[in-house]
């Protein structure tokens, strides 16, 4: 089957965002994507919990949400929403980071909730504190598609190889790892982590991504890597997209999944150990 990953440049404007996603969504499927994948954060980037605040919606009320599915339906695709910043219920106000697989028929076939929160210090003037805005989940996600098993994921989760592990060895085929990953630790651990994982999984990684500089109305933006890569599942890189927005394609053999885990069957050689 054919994939793909649109890359994005997005603003704090969920309006203009949307926007591109749909350009970007339709010359993906023009190209013949079956399965169509946008990256982390697809209807806005701010770090202003103020302007969050007031632009972010709850799910039954996004217009990114449904405007994407009624896409999605209308093109025939199945459609990875790599995530969106939503208002939830919380008591203490915080968003939800909240991935959504999306079937042809329009219809949210599997959410999931970012479970790792990016709280780091990859600078003195890049920090950050995902944590204060959102609140984590805490279930991991497999979705059961008619093509492939697909374990979700975004971006700082790619850190944590127990996700991925379990995700493999629940049935996933298919990892997909949508990100905003910051320009200077996607410059050291980008293109290594998803090797990675894939190596360790005998999965395919499909990884979406933001790229380039992000414009803030009450900030000083930020810088993401770009990079969507699909990863095979014996560590090929496949496909890169570089640095510039639009769509990259890959075309996927499943029974590479098989053929990995035959020649290095590592999912089923768990072995318990004590210490430390």
């Amino acid at each position: 089957m054919r994939v793909g990953l649109v890359q994005l440049t997005v603003s704090d404007d969920p309006a203009a965002n949307l926007t591109q996603t749909l350009q970007h969504l339709r010359a993906a499927a023009a190209g013949g994507a079956g399965f169509v994948l946008t990256p982390e954060c697809t209807n806005m980037l701010s770090s202003d919990r103020a302007h969050q605040g007031s632009h972010l919606r709850h799910e039954a009320e996004d217009e990114t949400l449904a405007t994407l599915r009624a896409e999605a339906q209308a093109l025939g695709v199945w459609l990875l929403i790599g995530s969106l910043g939503l208002l939830t219920q919380d008591a203490d106000g915080r968003f939800a980071n909240r991935s959504f697989l999306i079937a042809p028929s329009g219809e949210i076939a599997a959410r999931y909730d970012k479970i790792h929160m990016f709280d780091v210090d990859v600078s003195e003037t890049e920090v950050y504190r995902e944590s204060a805005g959102y609140r984590p989940g805490s279930a991991a996600v497999l979705a059961e598609t008619p093509f492939a098993k697909i374990g979700l994921s975004v971006c700082y989760d790619l850190r944590f190889a127990q996700l991925f592990r379990r995700l493999a060895q629940a049935g996933a085929q298919i990892l997909t790892v949508p990100a905003a990953f910051n320009h200077i630790t996607g410059a050291a651990h980008w293109h290594v982590l998803l090797r990675a994982r894939a190596i360790e999984t005998g999965c395919f990684v499909l990884a979406p991504a933001q790229t380039g500089f992000h414009p803030e109305t009450h900030g000083k933006g930020r810088n993401t890597y770009g990079h969507s890569l699909v990863v095979a599942p014996w560590g090929e890189v496949l496909a890169d997209g570089g640095t510039e927005t639009g769509v990259t394609f890959a075309d996927l053999d499943l029974t590479q999944v098989a053929k990995a885990r035959g020649r290095v069957p590592s999912l089923r050689h768990d072995r318990e150990f004590t210490g430390p």
